[in-house]
């Protein structure tokens, strides 16, 4: 999915194709969304691009129920992955039914909302971090050494997208921090295997 094929969605469609920008953050719902079937991926969207995400959800499934439960505004945005099939509920509708327990059940279904969505929050505060650090992080953790002269490196056992989603940002951002770190001569290498030619100044990096 490129950042070019994000559209909003315009109305309480039944049904969007990938690309769709299903929710956004810092905007208050109107209507409770379930997603019937289909992927959606959840992070930030900055710009156009994806800056951070946090995952990908598979229908059946309540879009940032917490938040929407709460009457709060959306934490993270959420774009289709692939079609998907969707259920909107007036939220009014949606408190009421969710609420409509007993008082003892009622109290522990509002902590845990809370809760969540304090979760939520806390992983959007994190993936925050600048991603040249956490890139520099992972390098770190994943160096050996390559021969008997002490030389470190890295070797990509995993497709850049597979790490890219390990460390919560997209695959083109992955390349941009490689390409970086490279003009910065904290790396070298191409391919499947990267030389760490100053792991202080990657510590360091790590560490801001």
């Amino acid at each position: 999915m490129t950042s070019s094929s994000y559209t909003d969605l315009t109305e309480l469609a039944d049904s969007a194709a990938p690309g769709t920008v299903l929710i956004r953050r810092g905007q208050s719902a109107t209507h409770a969304l379930h997603v019937l079937s289909g992927r959606v991926t959840l992070g930030l969207v900055e710009m156009g691009h994806w800056s951070h995400q946090l995952g990908v959800v598979q229908g059946p499934f309540w879009l940032e129920a917490a938040s929407t439960l709460l009457g709060h505004p959306h934490v993270v945005d959420a774009v289709s992955e692939t079609e998907v099939q969707l259920q909107w509920v007036p939220i009014q509708e949606f408190q009421a039914q969710a609420m409509a327990v007993s008082e003892p059940a009622k109290s522990l279904l509002s902590d845990l909302a809370q809760a969540q969505r304090q979760q939520t929050e806390l992983a959007v505060s994190r993936l925050a971090k600048d991603a040249d650090a956490r890139c520099a992080e992972w390098l770190l953790r994943h160096a050996e050494p390559a021969d008997q002269h002490g030389a470190i490196v890295v070797t990509l056992s995993q497709r850049k997208r597979l790490i890219a989603a390990q460390l919560g940002i997209a695959p083109e951002t992955f390349s941009r921090v490689l390409r970086h770190l490279r003009n910065l001569n904290l790396i070298s290498g191409g391919g499947r295997v990267l030389a760490l030619l100053n792991p202080q100044g990657l510590r360091a990096l790590a560490e801001a």
